[in-house]
């Protein structure tokens, strides 16, 4: 069983940063991929960003490229989603999964551990 703990939301003016971190204890593997999804209200939970644990190989979605960096510590078993040039479109719950590498990182049902999500609120 693998747990994932995210934390670092809170709310920020459009333009601003934040940092999101994703801690994962229990049994965890080399070969699994960590991703980020975000899911607002009244809306399906889509794909943000994900990186392959070994390797270190990372997607984004369209919608974060060039604002968004995603990043692993693998001494702290740790991902994190840095956020930059944040707008209100990004105001969502945010979750951080895990799953194996060889799943399309892409989509969610492709990660059998989930966060229980932290909320990030950007202001305009």
């Amino acid at each position: 069983q693998v747990q994932l703990v995210e934390s670092g939301g809170g709310l920020v003016q459009a333009g601003g940063s934040l940092r999101l971190s994703c801690a994962a204890s229990g049994r965890t593997f080399s070969s699994y991929a960590m991703g980020w999804f975000r899911q607002a209200p009244g809306k399906e939970r889509e794909f943000v960003a994900a990186i392959r644990w070994s390797g270190g190989s990372t997607y984004y979605a369209d919608s974060v490229k060039g604002r968004f960096t995603i990043s692993r510590d693998n001494a702290k078993n740790t991902v994190y989603l840095q956020m930059n040039s944040l707008k209100p479109e990004d105001t969502a719950v945010y979750y951080c999964a895990a799953g194996l590498s060889a799943a399309i990182v892409e989509v969610p049902t492709s990660y059998g551990y989930w966060g229980q999500g932290t909320q990030v609120t950007v202001s305009s």
